[in-house]
């Protein structure tokens, strides 16, 4: 009861950071209006840190996104950060983002990522991604979906460096849904990423803010992702869940909560059609009000059992060994997201000993989440629809 009262009571405090753009001048008007959307006459921008790239603070992730108009009528709009990785979509996605991009390639900021664990992996990777997207040269390469600091080996390093001095990449960063608040001050103490890709939501407690803190004052860029919950505009895969998750204004408002942090440069929100984008471009034209923070308490209580923030305190607490966070992330991507075939192909990059685990077998649970998620109702559940 302590846990989940304080976070909620950190969530209706507003966050307990200044408001975005008063002060230290972080917020600069984008070049001219949007063109044919409901974007604000001023977009806004922050600074990515050391890269001193000016993006917007809703920028565009591109993973689940199959239709390239979207994504040409927010460059139109001004949007000029998108997102996309090696393997989204089996690697069709960056085909269909280089195609959607075009001629505007080098008017956006465009970032890749790979799972890769090997230099010689990775620099084929980074090829393969280079001649998808029909650019000579990334803005940012992520080493993609690290945990914890022993999985950044020197080696895999040194492919990024070598890419940085190749011009292949102008600045590289590491991805991380989980152990953030072990892995970016580590990251900061390293001082060679530029940039950390972080899920970071209203969902979290005050530990995660302060990691966003230390990465923005140790001159890395932030760039948040998972910035909505795992909450859906819609949820085709399951109707029951669809009707508990709809709660109107929760995703603006989601939205709105993480660009409230001046620490946070950019967001990557997923966007698949036009009402998104013109949903997603609003938030930069209004605060986040008092009203939606209640809006957004009120979400969190319904998606409290659901939804899995990945702060960690579960890990090694599986008698059968499961990354529960892992499994939990990965059922968001169809219970979330509506996304099967995504879920179905993270949940076979799980070991086969990983996969082969069933909830049924144990009598009792050993894993109690802090927040109040249901773990042995989610991953039963991860189970049954993608094993």
């Amino acid at each position: 009861m302590g846990s989940t009262t304080s976070r909620r009571n950190f969530l209706q405090a507003g966050l307990m950071v200044p408001m975005a753009g008063t002060g230290m001048g972080l917020f600069r008007p984008a070049d001219g209006p949007a063109k044919g959307s409901a974007a604000p006459a001023k977009l806004e921008t922050r600074v990515l840190g050391r890269t001193g790239l000016k993006v917007t603070t809703v920028g565009f992730g591109c993973m689940i996104t199959s239709d390239g108009s979207v994504i040409e009528r927010a460059v139109d709009a001004g949007i000029n950060y998108f997102d996309t990785a090696r393997t989204y979509q089996s690697g069709n996605n960056e085909r269909m983002v280089g195609a959607a991009l075009g001629a505007n390639r080098k008017k956006v900021v465009l970032s890749t990522k790979t799972h890769a664990p090997d230099k010689k992996t990775m620099l084929e990777h980074l090829d393969k991604s280079l001649k998808e997207l029909g650019t000579d040269y990334v803005d940012i390469w992520y080493q993609h979906a690290r945990s914890k600091p022993e999985e950044v080996t020197d080696e895999t390093i040194e492919a990024q460096m070598l890419a940085k001095q190749q011009g292949k990449t102008r600045f590289i960063g590491i991805s991380t849904h989980s152990g953030q608040q072990q892995l970016i001050p580590w990251m900061v103490d390293k001082k060679v990423f530029d940039v950390v890709l972080a899920a970071y939501n209203f969902s979290m407690d005050a530990t995660m803010v302060q990691a966003i803190n230390t990465a923005a004052k140790g001159g890395m860029g932030v760039v948040a992702m998972k910035v909505m919950a795992g909450g859906p505009r819609r949820v085709k895969s399951d109707a029951q869940l669809s009707q508990k998750l709809a709660q109107p204004g929760a995703m603006l408002a989601a939205l709105k909560w993480v660009i409230k942090d001046p620490n946070v440069a950019t967001t990557i929100p997923s966007i698949t059609d036009m009402d998104q984008l013109d949903e997603n471009l609003s938030a930069m034209a209004a605060p986040l009000s008092k009203n939606e923070e209640r809006t957004l308490a009120a979400h969190l209580d319904n998606i409290r059992p659901l939804y899995c923030s990945t702060c960690g305190a579960c890990n090694g607490q599986c008698q059968q060994g499961l990354p529960v966070h892992d499994v939990l992330r990965i059922l968001t991507y169809a219970d979330g997201y509506g996304q099967f075939a995504l879920a179905r192909e993270r949940f076979l990059e799980l070991s086969e000993a990983h996969q082969a685990v069933r909830c049924g077998d144990c009598t009792s649970c050993t894993v109690a989440c802090p927040n109040g998620v249901h773990v042995r109702e989610g991953v039963a559940r991860a189970q049954e629809l993608l094993a």
